[in-house]
């Protein structure tokens, strides 16, 4: 008989917003193929992607 695992509702909630958040960010092309090399222009361009998706 399997075990019962623990489970949190809250940290499932979070888990399931992040990875939903991931995909919508992986729709952008430029993010997903990293046209940007460097960290630095590639977080600018997530930063302005999140900004496009919660304005």
């Amino acid at each position: 008989m399997p075990r019962k695992r623990a489970f949190d509702p809250s940290k499932y909630k979070l888990r399931n917003r992040v990875e939903r958040t991931i995909g919508k960010l992986k729709q952008l092309r430029r993010i997903a193929t990293r046209y940007d090399r460097l960290p630095l222009n590639y977080l600018a361009t997530l930063y302005l992607a999140a900004i496009a998706f919660w304005c």
